[in-house]
């Protein structure tokens, strides 16, 4: 569930149905996603986020897909610790798994669907291939924190004594 203010992705306030989707600026979407304009303005530069839309006076106006995909990518940074190239990787992976889901669809031909699962499922490997190597890298980390912890606690039960 959004949180207060917030659009549900995907979905128009009410009485805006059928009318564009609005659009905001770079601060309020920096202040929303919690990032500054400035990240914005690089994540467009490397590939993050597609280019925006620009007002005549060259100012950048995003959507509710925009800010799904950015808060999406806050995500994968800031709580799963991702580099900005798993992110990128992540983020092409969603993406080209949203096209073939709108294919298969609308696909009558088995072999094109089988095609296309076969593809998606590829992806989706991939994804887990890197969610695996991150938290393996986790419980290494915490395993030597509890090691050291248990030789603390040793240490300190022989000073004890």
């Amino acid at each position: 569930m959004p949180a207060t203010g917030e659009i549900e992705p995907g979905t128009l306030p009410p009485g805006q149905e059928g009318q564009p989707e609005p659009l905001m600026q770079i601060g309020e979407v920096a202040e929303r996603t919690g990032l500054t304009p400035r990240t914005l303005r690089y994540w467009e530069e490397i590939g993050l986020l597609p280019p925006a839309e620009r007002l005549e006076g060259g100012f950048r106006l995003y959507s509710a897909a925009d800010l799904e995909r950015l808060t999406r990518i806050v995500q994968l940074k800031k709580l799963l610790g991702f580099s900005l190239s798993e992110v990128r990787r992540v983020v092409e992976a969603e993406e080209e798994l949203r096209l073939l889901r709108e294919r298969n669809r609308s696909e009558t031909d088995p072999a094109d669907k089988r095609a296309r699962y076969e593809r998606a499922i590829g992806i989706l490997s991939d994804q887990i291939a890197i969610l695996d190597s991150h938290l393996e890298q986790m419980r290494a980390l915490r395993e030597s924190y509890v090691t050291r912890v248990q030789r603390l606690r040793d240490r300190l039960g022989a000073a004890e004594c």
